[in-house]
């Protein structure tokens, strides 16, 4: 008497390869027809399906070039605003803090191109270029504002520049925390610290509503004396975003808080 078996079906062969112990998937097999090897990634769990993993560096990078993507359209918006708003009022007060955020936006360049080459490095000199351009535009306002007690400016349009101040401040600030979130979601100390540098710029722009209110109210020298404030924040944001920078690789766990 002779004992058959059922020979084995592809779906018996594939049913057996989804219960091999992970880790298993991917050896050489032999089943008496040669040996072959299983597709490794190829799983069945529940009802889904998987077929590998995107590496975790280019999801990095891909949610980093995306960060600083939306930050420069909203700076963008922002400058865009603010020349509206010169060619009506023709300030030159407005025109050097419009000049002053666009080239600090382009700070964000480099940061950029960073995260699109998937590079550390490249993400650390980005980084070391922005608290470099931020400890510049301490050094911009330490001269405005020493130039502003030497020879006192009569301003006008004070209206006009409290409301492109206003404009420059909200852009700055949101574009300061599209970076700062996204830099610490990324484990990226140059997006912090590229992310204090819009702050910063949000800070100045915040100084010219506070100037225009304070010359309106008939306090005519508060403008070189909150001039003089606003640098001291600068430094103390360039210092800070030193530290980070400093001290902290990218994609390493580290405090930005302090």
């Amino acid at each position: 008497m002779h004992t058959t078996f059922p020979l084995p079906t592809a779906s018996d062969h594939w049913h057996a390869v989804d219960e091999m112990p992970e880790g298993e998937v991917g050896e050489a097999h032999d089943h008496g027809h040669g040996p072959h090897r299983h597709s490794v990634g190829h799983s069945h769990a529940g009802h889904g399906h998987s077929h590998g993993l995107v590496d975790p560096s280019i999801v990095r990078s891909r949610d980093g070039v995306r960060t600083v993507a939306v930050s420069l359209v909203v700076l963008g918006v922002t400058a865009v605003a603010q020349v509206v708003i010169f060619t009506l009022s023709g300030s030159v007060a407005l025109l050097a803090d419009l000049i002053h955020n666009f080239g600090d936006a382009l700070t964000a360049l480099p940061l950029g191109i960073a995260f699109y080459a998937r590079s550390f490095r490249a993400e650390k000199i980005a980084g070391l270029f922005v608290v470099a351009a931020i400890f510049v535009s301490a050094c911009v306002a330490l001269y405005e504002t020493i130039q502003r007690f030497i020879h006192p400016e009569h301003l006008t349009h004070l209206w006009v520049l409290a409301a492109a101040g206003l404009i420059g401040f909200l852009g700055n600030e949101i574009a300061a925390q599209v970076r700062l979130r996204g830099g610490r979601r990324l484990l990226s100390p140059a997006l912090v610290a590229d992310g204090k540098h819009a702050r910063a710029d949000g800070y100045v722009s915040l100084a010219v509503v506070v100037t225009a209110a304070a010359v309106a109210a008939g306090f005519e020298r508060a403008d070189p004396i909150i001039g003089l404030l606003i640098t001291v924040v600068i430094l103390k944001i360039t210092w800070d975003s030193w530290r980070v920078i400093s001290t902290t690789e990218p994609g390493q766990p580290h405090d930005h808080d302090h």
